[in-house]
């Protein structure tokens, strides 16, 4: 059996913190969760990696670690399809008295749980409105504070987090995290009708202790979307115990992240060999940190960084109901297709950003589209990491830091004109490159994220041939072009697990390139997140290059 060796200055991780989930119709998500599971909307703040996204917050009262289940809402987001490597499960405790009960209220509400016994527990089994398992697991569980305001009774009410199910390949490899490096014990096993499934428990005495691994060999691994487990967060007491876990778990071969400012708590990541996305979270600083426990919910929360964005987050992001306050939030309306004042064709009107070479002196450009909530200061930023001084470097910005309102994933329609028009902000900075004398040819044209998804668009749709192509974290929007891309060099990156660019629309996204004659260089980089490393700068550098020399 594989035993625990502490990493100095730790103990034993307690148990689970939260788990983030991928959601679509944000009103939706909020509705139920709060009105259906009784559950309060605790915090109301945004994606920190991408503002233009909410992330939602549901626990207890205060929102104490072990009762959070967080959710990115994203619009119009494609379902995902369970498989390995990922979390597929919540199950929330809930009194053993409350069985009837919660039958009740779930068929009331249109939901069909099918009943299970797991380890001698009652078991209902449902789906949220986006495809996710939510369980709950009837076991008189260590009450949490109750939710004044709750639409169930509080001998009913939910008593917080009970496990998580991942599903896996190897229940070993996770074994050896759990055990090994984390502090766990594993407590048995017993036949799944997905096949060996093998429970592991925290070291603490309060919610959310249990780890449930199913162990599936063969199966296919997960395709991530709306109802998909992102990560699984474990807890840990205060930074310096996080510090020393992050040390331990990088000597073993994990490799976490620096830790992350979450606001509420800081984080690491790391993934474990199968796939599955861990965090682990400190129990500090908490939800109450930034409004009264009377007030959660009711704003939308920003970190400072983001404040001086409120004007435009606030208008950008989908109006919510909190029905704990019958107040709105937000201030765009899903349902609504009025569009803001249009640019011209021409480029009139477009702020477009430079650096580098001087344009009249230059005879290479590349031109950056920032991510939805980004800036073009911000993509611009890129050219000393370049450092290539042939290029004069361009960045349009977007009108509200968004170039369309809805995922990349979404129907066409639901993104125009909006499309439209920055694909003609993108035509209109081309065409002044062209009467400065730099011709498509001699011009790389790259983004991020929602960035990364325009200019992979819009070099499928121009007639004209680019001279390279470079996609950090993207996707094609349409797949159904089949316009001749002979001899055009594409760079695309992308985390496996990535929650805004899924891997499956990656690989479509490469393979209509490839058939299409284009030169794709489509990476798949475990543990990049969403964002840009070393590796991809250096594979963008390249393809400058590649034009650059071309020109003697």
């Amino acid at each position: 059996m594989t035993s625990f060796s502490p990493a100095p200055g730790t103990s034993p991780v307690q148990g689970l913190h939260h788990l983030t989930v991928m959601a679509s119709d944000p009103q939706r998500n909020v509705d139920f969760y709060t009105q259906v599971l009784g559950q309060r909307l605790v915090k109301v703040t945004v994606n920190f990696d991408d503002p233009g996204t909410y992330h939602f917050y549901y626990g207890d009262r205060t929102g104490q670690p072990g009762t959070i289940m967080t959710h990115f809402p994203w619009p119009g987001a494609r379902r995902g399809v369970r498989g390995n490597g990922e979390v597929v499960a919540l199950a929330y405790s809930v009194p053993a008295a409350s069985h009837a009960y919660w039958q009740d209220r779930l068929a009331g509400h249109g939901l069909n749980p099918t009943a299970s016994t797991r380890f001698g527990q009652p078991v209902l089994t449902f789906e949220d409105p986006d495809g996710t398992w939510i369980e709950l697991a009837f076991d008189d569980g260590v009450p949490v504070q109750p939710w004044p305001a709750s639409p169930v009774p509080a001998d009913h009410d939910l008593r917080g987090f009970h496990s998580v199910t991942a599903w896996v390949r190897d229940t070993d490899a996770v074994r050896q995290l759990l055990v090994g490096q984390l502090g766990f014990t594993e407590v048995g096993s017993e036949p799944d009708p997905e096949g060996t499934r093998t429970r592991f428990r925290g070291s603490g005495d309060g919610v959310g202790l249990f780890v449930d691994v199913v162990e599936r060999p063969g199966q296919p691994r997960g395709t991530f979307g709306a109802g998909s487990v992102h990560h699984v967060a474990l807890r840990t007491r205060d930074d310096a115990e996080q510090e020393a876990y992050m040390a331990s778990l990088s000597e073993a071969g994990y490799r976490p992240t620096t830790v992350q400012d979450r606001q509420y708590f800081h984080s690491i990541y790391f993934r474990e060999p199968n796939g599955v996305l861990f965090e682990i979270a400190t129990d500090a600083p908490g939800f109450p940190d930034d409004e009264a426990v009377e007030e959660l919910g009711r704003h939308l929360k920003l970190p400072a960084w983001f404040e001086p964005q409120r004007a435009q987050i606030e208008a950008h992001v989908p109006r919510i109901l909190n029905r704990e306050y019958g107040v709105t939030i937000g201030g765009r309306d899903l349902n609504s297709q009025t569009a803001p004042a249009e640019p011209e064709a021409d480029g009139q009107g477009v702020q477009v950003l430079t650096a580098g070479r001087p344009l009249a002196d230059a005879r290479v450009a590349m031109v950056l589209l920032h991510g939805r909530g980004g800036t073009a200061a911000d993509i611009l930023s890129l050219e000393r990491e370049f450092n290539l001084s042939a290029f004069t470097y361009l960045a349009p910005q977007a009108d509200g830091n968004t170039w369309y309102p809805q995922s990349f994933l979404a129907p066409l329609a639901q993104n125009q004109p909006h499309l439209d028009r920055a694909l003609a902000t993108i035509d209109a900075v081309m065409g002044e490159l062209a009467a400065q004398g730099i011709p498509a040819s001699r011009v790389v044209l790259g983004g991020f994220s929602q960035g990364a998804c325009l200019a992979l668009e819009y070099a499928s749709r121009t007639s004209e041939r680019l001279g390279g192509v470079v996609a950090f974290s993207g996707g094609l929007i349409t797949l159904d072009r089949t316009g001749d891309l002979s001899g055009t060099p594409v760079f695309m990156g992308v985390d496996p697990r990535d929650g805004h660019i899924p891997l499956a629309r990656f690989e479509e996204t490469a393979a209509n390139l490839r058939a299409r004659g284009a030169d794709v260089d489509a990476r798949v980089i475990p543990g990049l997140g969403h964002t840009i490393n070393a590796d991809e700068l250096n594979a963008a550098r390249a393809v400058m290059q590649g034009i650059a020399g071309a020109m003697g």
